[in-house]
Order: structure tokens, then sequence, then C-alpha cells
């Protein structure tokens, strides 16, 4: 037992530590394409390139740790995300930085290996509770993330990414030491991999047409697009509407990470044992579109504190459960792909959704791309209805 709060611990801190790297970026993304070109689809590119390398890595990481074990994937992945922090930092042409960003997403697909070790060393009943302390460590994680890049900022615009790299590297260097395996020899995959197994596109066709995780998969789709609005867009909506800087970005983040990790870190650690997973999931999808709504028709600076508010609320409710569920119908010995399968949805989703978002930005105005948000969790949440296990 004590073994296992070691490493449950390490899982946290790991995750942490990788979306403070994520979450750092936010604020100076925007002010950092505007050297280059004025666009928010420019932005919505830039966030989309790390999203599809995602896609194609994350299948294949969560295969890779079924076959060798979930360490040495977690710290080779985080060692990877140093390295492009610091190439990104370094970049002084628009190219660089998406190389970065590209080899970022290849390497830094690892939070579907984090929940997979966390399956392994927990029981089913238990699953919803350690996954919300995951998302409570996201959560905290771009807490830290865009309030410390809105403070490195003052530094200079590429100081948050050398932060990200140090970040990473201390992370990288802790799971060295620290981190012990939680896949057995024994319960590891045997064979050579074969690309029909790690294709991401294959691997989601087959997941979505089983019938208990099909609605599921295609609510996480829809809530990912969200997600991914107000992660990519936010910055440019904060600087083209109300001309804030990345530092009163940074702030407004940092209070919908406090909200959001307060969630998940309290209330949804003593919900998920009451009520199901999926009635969580519902409320929280509801919640969230409630945000959305604010965002697209807040008149002033006052008013996205009231949006960020239900956002917070609402995704720390609702994300961790939809894990919850999919971990809880996929059988024990194929965790690992269930979430890859998983991670590789959100990440399709993150393709779609900064482009989605920045092309409607440009054509129809700000409150476009938060409107529309609205309507895909609104969708997210019919799915759930209609089609989630009612005992998940």
């Amino acid at each position: 037992m004590a073994h296992q709060r070691r490493a449950l611990a390490f899982i946290v801190t790991a995750v942490f530590l990788d979306f403070v790297g994520v979450g750092i970026l936010i604020p100076v993304l925007p002010y950092l394409v505007r050297q280059f070109d004025q666009s928010a689809l420019t932005v919505g590119v830039l966030a989309m390139s790390y999203s599809a390398a995602q896609f194609l890595a994350g299948p294949l990481l969560g295969a890779l740790s079924d076959r060798y074990g979930r360490r040495p994937v977690l710290i080779s992945s985080v060692l990877g995300s140093a390295l492009a922090y610091l190439a990104f930092g370094f970049a002084r042409a628009l190219w660089v930085m998406f190389a970065a960003r590209i080899i970022d997403g290849l390497t830094g697909a690892n939070y579907t290996t984090a929940q997979a070790y966390v399956a392994d060393i927990t029981p089913p009943a238990q699953r919803g509770a350690r996954f919300g302390l995951i998302g409570a460590a996201l959560g905290l994680g771009f807490i830290v993330g865009p309030a410390l890049g809105g403070l490195l900022s003052t530094i200079s615009l590429q100081a948050p990414a050398f932060g990200a790299a140090a970040l990473s590297f201390a992370a990288a260097a802790f799971g060295a030491f620290a981190l012990p395996e939680s896949l057995p020899a024994s319960a590891r995959g045997t064979g050579p991999l074969r690309l029909a197994v790690i294709n991401p596109l294959r691997l989601v066709g087959e997941a979505v047409r089983q019938p208990a995780l099909r609605g599921v998969f295609l609510a996480v789709f829809a809530a990912g697009i969200a997600l991914s609005t107000l992660r990519t867009n936010f910055a440019v909506l904060t600087a083209v509407k109300f001309q804030l800087g990345p530092g009163s970005t940074g702030a407004f983040l940092f209070y919908a990470g406090v909200i959001s990790v307060i969630m998940q870190g309290g209330v949804l650690r003593r919900i998920a044992g009451l009520w199901p997973s999926r009635s969580i999931a519902t409320v929280g999808l509801g919640v969230m579109a409630c945000g959305f709504v604010g965002l697209a028709v807040a008149p002033a600076v006052w008013a996205l504190y009231a949006a960020l508010l239900f956002y917070g609320v609402g995704s720390a409710l609702s994300m961790p459960m939809l894990t919850s569920i999919i971990s809880g119908a996929a059988p024990a010995t194929e965790q690992g792909a269930a979430l890859g399968a998983s991670q590789a949805v959100q990440s399709l989703s993150f393709i779609v959704g900064p482009l989605w978002a920045g092309r409607l930005f440009d054509v129809w105005g700000p409150s476009a791309p938060y409107s529309t948000g609205a309507v895909w969790l609104g969708l997210a949440l019919v799915l759930v209805v209609a089609t989630a296990p009612r005992s998940g």
C-alpha cells in the first residue's frame, strides 16, 4: 500500500509538472506568433500541429507501455518535451516553432501512459477518484503554468519556454530515480508492434464500433473541440476584444485552474463513489456549456470571471468521469489500449478545435468560437445521456 501511494504521488507530480510546461506557453503563444503572422488561424494551426503529432503518438506510446512497461515511456517522453521546449525558446522563425511543437507532441503524449499506470495500481471502484486526482494535478498545472508564463513574459516572450524546459528536465530526473514499474512482465503484451495496431485512426475506429464505448468516445471528441477552443483561443480573445496582455491572460487562466483543482481535488473525490460517473459527467458538461455561453456574450472583462467559474466547475466534473467510464468498460488487459484510444480521440478533437476556433474568430468575430463551443458541449451531453452505461 505504501508502495502504491509513492507511485501515485509521483504520477500526480509528473502530470503536474508536464502540464505546467504546457500551460506556461498559453498566455504568450499569440504574441509570439504575431511576430510573424497576425491571424487567429495561424495560432490555431500552431496549436493543431502539436495535437496532430500527439494524435499520431498517443496510441503508439500506449501500446509501447503495454509491451515494455510504463516507466521507460513516461521518463523518455518527458525528456523529449524538455528538448522541444528548448528548441521553441531559441526559435527565431515560425517554422522552427512548428517543428518544436510537433516534436513535443510526438514525445509528450504521456498522459495516456500516466492514466494506464494509475489503472494498473488501482481497483476499478477507486479509479474514478484517482483519475480525479490526476485531473486535479492537470488543473493545478494549468494554474501554475499560465500564471508563471505571464510572470516570466515580463522578462521576455521566450522565457516561459525555457522555464517549461527546466521543469520537464526536473520531472525526467525525478522519474529516473523514483518511479517503479507498475506493469509486471507477465502482464505485458508480446510480439512485434504492427502498424495496424498503432494506427490511431484504426484504433479509434475499432473503439467506437464497440457499443459500450461508441457514444462516450464521440462525447470525448465533441467536448475536446470545446476545450481546445478555450485553451488555444482564449489568449487571442483577451488580446483582441479586451486588449489584455500575457500577464492578465495568465491571471484569468490561473483563476479557472484554481476552481478546477478545488472541484477535482475536493468535491469530485467525495462524490465519485456516491454518484455514477455517467451522472457526474452529464452535469459537468451542462455547466461547462453555460460557461462557454458566458464567454461568447461577455460585454466586459468582469464578465469573464463568471464564465470561467462555470467552465472550471464543468470541466472538473466531466472530463475525469468520461475517462472513468471508458476505463470501466475496457478489459483489465487492455487499459493502455483503451486509454490510448481515448487520448487519440481527444487529440483528434484538438486538431479540429484550434482550426475551428481560429477560422471562426477571423471570419465571424470573437464570440463565434465560444457560442459554437457551447453547441459542441450540448452534443456531448446528449451522447452521454443516450449511450453511456448506466452503471458507469
